[in-house]
């Protein structure tokens, strides 16, 4: 982190942090807001469970490309102007989505509400120019609390479909989306001493590519938040379907386990300033695995099966958390946004396929076990990679 950051005035840092935390929240709300009506959409619209996980992918994936592009545009043009431009984007797709009515329709919506996904990496750079290193990590997990926004969706958005109507929803959810972008546009600064990048957004990208701390991380952010992406996007199916919970319980459940994921980023980033990220990571890895393992065997929904639901929810948080305190930490101030753009599409991808795995297993055996097991698997590959090059000397020294 530059010198200038040490100097800055924490307290008015944490300003512009709160901001960019409630901008992430709704931007994830509306890019998760047709997962908790998937059941309706389906029933509404007689569609098949591959056709369900087809529409409620497209944002994952849009939002997982999309973070390329938006954080080599971070890295020229900031935080604040970005952010705006997001979020008013995002109105305009939520309140046109109160208008669709067919498979086509929501499927055009989609592809759009996956921007809103990509808005996770606008406010790393933003987020991480305002504070040293030291503290970095834990900025960084406070920022992604934002990712609350989908727990948000989850647990409103059907009790809202309920009591006004939804269109009136999603009106609702335009109308906040256009606050935030009037808020950024006329109250918001970037940190001082940001400085636009002077390379085009293409080279950013290609040094970023080149870097291979960049693929090292994104792997581990493949599996940790793919994973939370896959489950912010199916769980409520899988809930319904596989224990005969109501739609809306179903739904809350599911709200329970993002929002839990999403307040262990803090604590992973806080752990990775004390103890550093690497053996974070490389216990959460662990964790998952077993986790996983025991919830392919499709326990009935017990208190013991709750906890352990809820477990795998720390654990990827924590993971989550620790990846970008590193990110924070390792990477210099004028590529933070490409680097993250990188390691949240591969993280976007890596929550691409479950859905739809989770759809077409169960189509064809009835049971969810296989994808379940599929992610215990993947996480002791990536946990046995990640600790051979975290021995690389680029992860002792800043680069």
């Amino acid at each position: 982190m530059p010198a200038r950051a040490r100097q800055l005035n924490t307290k008015k840092a944490y300003i512009p942090l709160l901001a960019a935390t409630a901008a992430l929240a709704l931007n994830f709300w509306a890019w998760t807001i047709l997962s908790p009506l998937g059941t309706r959409y389906a029933d509404e619209l007689s569609l098949r469970p591959v056709a369900l996980a087809l529409l409620l992918a497209i944002p994952v994936i849009v939002g997982s490309l999309g973070r390329i592009v938006l954080g080599a545009l971070t890295d020229k043009y900031g935080g604040r102007r970005m952010f705006a431009a997001v979020c008013v984007l995002q109105a305009a797709v939520v309140a046109v989505l109160a208008f669709a009515g067919d498979y086509p329709s929501l499927i055009a919506a989609a592809v759009f509400l996956g921007i809103g996904g990509a808005s996770f990496v606008v406010g790393v750079p933003f987020v991480s120019a305002w504070f040293p290193s030291e503290k970095s990590g834990l900025a960084l997990g406070i920022y992604s609390v934002g990712n609350a926004g989908t727990a948000l969706a989850g647990f409103f958005t059907p009790r809202m479909d309920d009591a006004i109507g939804r269109r009136q929803t999603f009106f609702f959810v335009a109308l906040l989306l256009a606050a935030m972008a009037v808020i950024f546009t006329f109250k918001i600064k970037n940190a001082p001493g940001w400085r636009a990048s002077s390379a085009s957004s293409l080279s950013q990208i290609k040094k970023a590519s080149d870097n291979r701390m960049t693929w090292d991380l994104a792997s581990v952010y493949a599996i940790t938040f793919g994973a939370f992406v896959a489950f912010g996007v199916y769980l409520p199916v899988l809930l319904k379907v596989a224990y005969d919970l109501p739609a809306t319980d179903a739904a809350s459940r599911a709200a329970g386990f993002i929002l839990l994921a999403t307040l262990a980023r803090p604590i992973g980033g806080w752990l990775s300033d004390k103890i550093g990220g690497k053996p974070v990571i490389r216990i959460s890895l662990a964790a998952i695995a077993a986790l996983a393992a025991y919830l392919a065997l499709q326990p009935d929904l017990r208190v013991q099966t709750t906890a352990v639901y809820l477990s795998l929810a720390a654990a990827l948080g924590t993971a989550n958390g620790a990846v970008f305190a590193l990110v924070g930490k390792l990477v210099k101030a004028g590529s933070v946004g490409s680097v993250t753009g990188i390691i949240g599409a591969v993280g976007g991808l890596g929550g691409f396929l479950p859905p739809l795995v989770l759809g077409i297993t169960y189509e064809r055996t009835h049971s969810y076990a296989v994808a379940l097991f599929l992610l215990a698997a993947s996480s002791l590959a990536i946990l046995f990679y990640a600790n051979y090059r975290f021995r690389d000397s680029m992860y002792r020294v800043r680069i």
